[in-house]
């Protein structure tokens, strides 16, 4: 095999922002019980923060209190709101402050409480409203929790949604309206989302208040003829069973309709979204023009997306931009259109060019002008300030491992990085852009979050350094996370990071562990700290190699290397990885008997497949929910990559593991959460069929009551972890 094995160390930094860190003995030793249980390695955060509307001053959560703070100075600006100015009449304890929202003038302030959760990210809660001038705290509503609870723009009313229906709280009054009467479980929801939806368009608030106040756009879905799926929980005399609507590959979805309701005459006008009820409407969104509502319509196979404008006052629609790919529509890039205040240019993000890129788009004239161009994508449209003409954005522009924040006038000059440091750069600005706060952090240093001028990037002060948690890792004895790159016998070039042995000793061998996800757009190989890898450490001292590749398919290297695995999920993927394998396995430092891999959802996957198809080289595997069967996962996701199991049943089938369960050679365990709503269990239900019928010995271990996350129940993290450590160490050691 020809392949180059290049290694960029990325070191920990001993001396930060003129912090000195003192030096250490490096004389201590994880523990799983430390990594997984204590809070000790955790990095610390700057909590709740939000611009104000003056644009000098920012809100963060405290302990007990939300202050406002000047951005130049730091200086204490205002206490905001007190636990004691929000303990609910006949309590004697506050309600928590983690969650809240301005109305438009910052004169009130929406609390959630009592969070109950109903998916991966809807809930339902308490809301309280908290009026500053007169220090008054007041529930939104006594007959029932709510959901999505947002002020109107003039202040005067909130809408929420509760039981799948639409009410308004008009604030003056208190009296309470309900505007929808058709919602039913299982059935019509209005205002919110179903579970697909939710899942995989990252949408869940399904109404908007029109900018003047008197009207709101809202979604329904008719799911009646989704097809349901079971869960069952357990722990009472007889189980719980747990009915939703899941939409599987090839199979109905809810159809979607929008509506504007007039507050003042209660009527109600339906928006035309033309003849096709199957499709998406994975936006809505008032423009800045009067009345006026852009939708957008994305077709079943999601390779076309269409921009409507709907009038709010008759309903009728016409497509003013329209996309086409020849294998799907990016979604991130669904949040990143913005209508201009000119009512004619539209700033958005595509990957026409084959990266993607800022374009604005002039509605009379039809005309894309590029903002950003080159070799490289655009991660995040993050703002546009009008006034000055410029958007700021951040990219993979220096390598796809790191994300950096730049701005640049909409006529393409005037480029500037706010953040020329390598590493991962995150930022939310003051409402002007004349501040933002920056969160930093590398893969060996933990995030430090500082205030810094909108105008050039300069750092003003520091928020929170984390200098206590880099001093207590230079305690034991962590690894540095090392990148490197793989050349495959293609030619194809993989980034990859490793977390070498303490006290490597190269004329030894050690076993290696392969970490996985490898899921389209997606990346585990990033100048980022997350959660500082501690079970890849732990895992270090306990002398073995742990490794990530980014196979073909990942993110951030633009539409051909991300796009090659449209309709055969699976199959480069595993190419890649097995090459990887094969590379380290040549190292006279590998002990190539001894190569293990991990992943969880589509990384499960990815290890069932490279324990099969790379049986030859895969020695140990580990599969947590994994996918294996596409035909089984939800069609949004599915078919956006893969088309439907009828026009495309190889597809599906050449790369499914229950398909080639016969190769498995090696120890296998197979984990799943029995109430995964995600990846249903019916996944590992029918491998264990194909593993028994073809006389395959494996591990198993099921987690009643979880979902997806696999954390519901005490000890239950830890107990998995605790499982796949002991594992490992009985197969590699």
């Amino acid at each position: 095999m020809n392949s180059k094995f290049t290694f960029i160390l990325v070191g920990v930094f001993a001396v930060f922002f003129g912090l000195n860190l003192p030096a250490q003995e490096n004389d201590k030793s994880l523990s799983l019980e430390l990594v997984m249980k204590s809070r000790e390695f955790f990095p610390k955060s700057v909590r709740g923060i939000r611009p104000m509307k003056d644009g000098e001053h920012f809100t963060q959560l405290k302990t007990d209190s939300i202050n406002a703070y000047n951005y130049k100075n730091g200086k204490l600006y205002q206490v905001i709101v007190t636990s004691d100015d929000v303990i609910p009449e006949g309590a004697t304890e506050p309600i928590p402050l983690y969650d809240y929202t301005f109305n438009w003038d910052e004169s009130m302030i929406l609390f959630a409480t009592e969070s109950e959760a109903i998916y991966r990210r809807s809930s339902k809660s308490n809301y309280y409203i908290f009026n500053r001038k007169t220090r008054m705290l007041q529930p939104l509503s006594g007959n029932g929790k709510q959901q999505l609870a947002d002020f109107s723009p003039n202040s005067k009313m909130v809408a929420f949604v509760r039981d799948n229906n639409i009410f308004i709280k008009y604030l003056e009054s208190g009296k309470e309206r309900q505007i929808t009467f058709d919602g039913k479980d299982g059935h019509i929801i209005n205002g919110t989302t179903d579970w697909v939806y939710e899942e995989e368009f990252s949408l869940v608030k399904g109404f908007q208040w029109s900018p003047d106040s008197r009207k709101i756009a809202y979604m329904r879905f008719d799911e009646s003829g989704v097809k349901e799926w079971n869960l069952t929980y357990y722990g009472d005399l007889y189980p719980e069973l747990y009915k939703y609507k899941y939409p599987k590959t090839g199979e109905d979805n809810s159809i979607i309709t929008v509506h504007f309701y007039d507050l003042e005459s209660g009527d109600v006008t339906n928006a035309d979204l033309g003849t096709e009820s199957d499709q998406y409407i994975p936006r809505i969104m008032f423009t800045p023009v009067s009345g006026q509502l852009a939708v957008l319509r994305v077709n079943r196979l999601q390779n076309k997306l269409e921009i409507l404008l709907s009038d709010s006052k008759d309903g009728s629609s016409q497509v003013i931009y329209e996309e086409t790919n020849a294998f799907y529509i990016e979604d991130g890039n669904y949040d990143n259109i913005k209508f201009l205040d000119n009512g004619i240019q539209i700033i958005l993000t595509s990957e026409q060019s084959g990266y993607n890129h800022i374009y604005l788009y002039d509605i009379a004239t039809q005309k894309m002008q590029p903002i950003t161009s080159g070799e490289w994508d655009v991660t995040d449209l993050i703002g546009v300030d009008q006034q000055k003409k410029k958007v700021y954005y951040q990219s993979a522009e220096i390598s796809p491992l790191d994300r950096n924040i730049y701005s640049i006038g909409f006529n393409g000059k005037e480029k500037k990085a706010l953040t020329p440091e390598a590493g991962t750069n995150s930022a939310r600005f003051s409402t002007h852009f004349n501040f933002f706060i920056k969160t930093w952090s590398n893969a060996n240093t933990p995030p430090v979050y500082s205030v810094n001028k909108g105008k050039n990037g300069n750092r003003i002060r520091i928020l929170q350094d984390n200098q206590t948690l880099r001093e207590t890792r230079l305690e034991y004895k962590l690894q540095p996370k090392e990148f490197f790159t793989i050349t495959t016998s293609e030619g194809v070039e993989l980034n990859a990071f490793r977390i070498m042995p303490a006290n490597f000793d190269e004329n030894k061998k050690y076993p290696v562990l392969f970490d996985i996800y490898g899921g389209p757009g997606s990346q585990t190989v990033l100048n980022n700290f997350g959660r500082g890898d501690m079970w890849h450490q732990f895992l270090a001292q306990q002398g073995i190699v742990v490794v990530s590749v980014d196979n073909r398919g990942t993110g951030a290297r633009g539409e051909a290397f991300k796009k090659i695995t449209y309709r055969q999920l699976g199959k480069y993927e595993t190419i890649d990885q097995i090459e990887a394998a094969k590379y380290l396995a040549s190292l006279p430092w590998v002990d190539e008997d001894h190569i293990a891999i991990f992943g969880w959802s589509y990384g499960g996957y990815m290890s069932l497949l490279c324990m099969t198809k790379g049986a030859e080289i895969f020695d140990v595997g580990i599969a947590v929910a994994p996918v294996t069967n596409w035909r089984y996962y939800d069609n949004i996701y599915t078919e956006r990559f893969m088309r439907t199991p009828q026009e495309n049943p190889d597809g599906y089938d050449d790369n499914s593991p229950v398909n080639h369960i016969e190769k498995l050679e090696g120890p296998l365990l197979l984990v799943h959460g029995m109430a995964d709503d995600n990846v249903h269990p019916q996944n590992s239900i029918d491998l264990i069929t194909a593993l028994v019928a073809a006389d395959k010995d494996f591990d198993m271990m099921l987690y009643p009551n979880s979902n997806h996350g696999i954390y519901t129940g005490k000890n239950t993290r830890f107990h998995l972890y605790k499982k796949m450590t002991n594992f490992l160490l009985k197969n590699l050691k």
